[in-house]
């Protein structure tokens, strides 16, 4: 195996693991491709993978989305939530294709702001999983579509990164009254348009830079995402019912510390 196809699967193996948990999948791999010299053309690897984590997703969650997409033409329900999911991803697309640009040329390289996004929002997660409000929504489909609209400007602050989608959809539902599992079961459902609508813009952007000889390296990416997201989608609604997000808070307080410190040393 060559390096890096190791590289390729130890990134993917970040992405899985990190995508649904509010640490921000997206500062890992950056600022671990950094410390490593690991640079894709367009940052394509890094947006490819994510879909094996999408397709870890949509497998634990297959079974109730096609119920859902059944009922949906007799059912006011499952239209009504996904109504909700769809107007909290509209926020998420409009800036996500007016500031595509921006994002990609300065903020994905720019480590050190990924490092203090990593603490900032560290800080908030561990404050707003003390201090949000009395829950009053507990089920993530039937959230209001206030709510959920309120949720997706949230979602926006993702576009900065290391401050984590889930993290700002959990922090978001947090102060609107979601409890902590529903608020961690609605971010899942509300990534899979958003992931799959970013990967394919930025595909679509990127066409021109897209290294096709890399396709074997992004495919091991690809499945180690799919196999570690799997895991930690259907590990992760429990431990926050019982642990709340604090612990992950802390997690991205040590890794953002770590980060400034080596980027200070020179790395």
């Amino acid at each position: 195996m060559s390096d890096t196809t190791l590289v390729a699967a130890a990134l993917g193996l970040i992405e899985g693991l990190t995508e649904f948990i509010p640490v921000s999948s997206t500062g890992h791999l950056l600022l671990t491709g950094h410390f490593i010299g690991f640079h894709s053309p367009g940052r394509s690897f890094e947006v490819v993978i994510q879909l094996g984590a999408v397709l870890a997703l949509l497998s634990v969650y297959f079974t109730r989305l096609t119920q859902v997409l059944v009922d949906a033409p007799h059912s006011p329900g499952a239209r009504r939530f996904l109504a909700s999911v769809l107007i909290a991803f509209l926020p998420a697309l409009v800036v996500g294709v007016m500031a595509h640009g921006f994002i990609k040329a300065v903020l994905f390289e720019t480590p050190v702001l990924v490092a203090v996004m990593l603490i900032l929002g560290g800080i908030i997660l561990i404050f707003v999983d003390r201090f949000a409000p009395e829950p009053r929504h507990h089920d993530a489909a039937r959230l209001p579509i206030w709510t959920t609209f309120r949720i997706g400007l949230f979602q926006c602050l993702a576009m900065i990164p290391g401050t984590s989608r889930s993290g700002a959809t959990i922090v978001g539902a947090l102060l609107m009254g979601v409890d902590k599992r529903a608020a961690a079961e609605f971010s899942f459902f509300l990534s899979m348009p958003t992931m799959a609508g970013a990967v394919a813009y930025d595909l679509y952007k990127n066409r021109d830079v897209l290294d096709l000889s890399a396709m074997g390296d992004i495919a091991v990416g690809f499945a180690m995402a799919f196999v570690s997201g799997l895991l930690v989608v259907k590990w992760l609604l429990g431990f926050v019912s019982r642990n709340g997000y604090a612990p992950f808070g802390y997690w991205r307080i040590a890794i953002g510390t770590v980060a400034l410190g080596l980027l200070w040393a020179g790395f």
